[in-house]
């Protein structure tokens, strides 16, 4: 990766991943067992400004670059992945306010995301999920003011955020071009939020149904142009969808460490399990599939920090190999620890809960793989 990259990449891995084994790792087990926000590994994110660490300097921030976030996310995720989504869920929430909002928009909340407010995204609906041109939630113009009704579904970080990016049609008559994006914040009047989801992974993090009952907001929230919100939300997610890429990353490289260190301690016949060729190659294939993970993740962060135009298949690629590589890593590892891989003892079974949204959200794998079809000829 240093000659690839550059070696200040490698220390910021080695930085994280202290603060991850330290501060994050020893709290995963009870985050999931309880279902409970990881505040512990919030408090260290935010402390060493990793929280959103891919703010603009100017706006109190980081400043880092994609290929630095995905490296953040990934070092969390391998010990945390409920605590990845902090970092990946403030990227996803405030990316179309970075990529469309005006100055004005950037200088009062991107300050405020870098200091320790959470921005969440809310695109899906219960019934536009894949499908997200067929969202119901409207924003209707009255005067200077524009009134949000409607639900958003499966919503990361929900309650917690202060901040969320809404999409809602302006203009049903247009579809997809007359959606429209907004700011709306957690205190506005009429926003409120949904029981958490008894979830099969990812436990840690809160995820809600997020309900706008005629919230009433001033043009100024309004994101980019009226009717450009759909074409918004596809720009931010060809971006984002590279983090899920390393969320998976880190719960696969997370879960072959645990299952490699385990074949050298567990014994059966009077031998390591690791001298049996069948070990070996479970092993073997893990490391050969997250190596080849990285190495298409990392490409397609690259891409998305230099705006290249195959970056759309890029992202899509990442987000769909490496998380179907962190679903097989994670099923071989708990075969690899047997019996003790199926409780709780281990972290795998967790990892593997943990591996499988990956596969899900930000666009299905199926979805990922239209995108892909739908631009091959990107590629050169």
């Amino acid at each position: 990766m240093e000659a690839l990259f550059g070696d200040e990449y490698e220390a910021l891995r080695m930085s994280v991943r202290a603060l991850a084994e330290k501060k994050i790792a020893p709290f995963a087990k009870e985050v999931d067992e309880n279902s409970r926000f990881p505040q512990e590994a919030f408090n260290a994110l935010q402390s060493t400004d990793l929280a959103a660490a891919h703010v603009d300097s100017k706006y109190g921030g980081q400043g880092a670059d994609s290929l630095a976030t995905v490296i953040i996310i990934e070092e969390v995720a391998r010990v945390c992945g409920s605590s990845s989504l902090i970092p990946a869920v403030n990227k996803l929430g405030s990316l179309p306010l970075i990529l469309a909002g005006n100055e004005e928009q950037k200088k009062k909340y991107l300050p405020q995301l870098a200091s320790g407010k959470g921005f969440s995204y809310c695109l899906s609906e219960s019934e536009a999920g894949s499908d997200a041109a067929a969202m119901k939630t409207k924003a209707v113009k009255q005067d200077n003011n524009w009134v949000i009704s409607g639900s958003k579904k499966w919503i990361s970080n929900a309650g917690f955020s202060d901040f969320y990016t809404v999409l809602a049609q302006t203009d049903p008559a247009l579809g997809a071009k007359g959606i429209t994006a907004f700011i709306v914040e957690k205190t506005d009047g009429g926003v409120s939020f949904g029981a958490h989801e008894k979830k099969m992974g990812f436990r840690g993090s809160p995820t809600c149904e997020v309900y706008l009952d005629n919230v009433t907001i001033s043009d100024d929230r309004r994101i980019g142009a009226v009717g450009s919100g759909f074409a918004l939300a596809m720009q931010t997610l060809d971006h984002t969808r590279i983090t899920i890429a390393a969320q998976a990353l880190g719960i696969a490289q997370g879960a072959f460490e645990v299952a490699t260190k385990y074949s050298h301690e567990r014994k059966q016949f009077g031998r390591e399990i690791f001298d049996f060729q069948g070990v070996q190659f479970m092993l073997a294939d893990m490391a050969m599939n997250i190596a080849a993970a990285r190495q298409l993740t990392y490409s397609a962060a690259v891409k998305s920090e230099r705006g290249e135009k195959d970056l759309t298949f890029f992202s899509a690629a990442a987000k769909c190999f490496a998380t179907d590589v962190a679903m097989k890593v994670t099923t071989d590892a708990v075969q690899v620890l047997g019996g003790y891989g199926y409780v709780s003892d281990y972290p795998v079974e967790r990892m593997m809960r943990d591996a499988k949204l990956t596969q899900i959200y930000e666009g299905t794998n199926q979805v990922q793989r239209v995108v892909m079809a739908r631009h091959l000829g990107d590629l050169n």
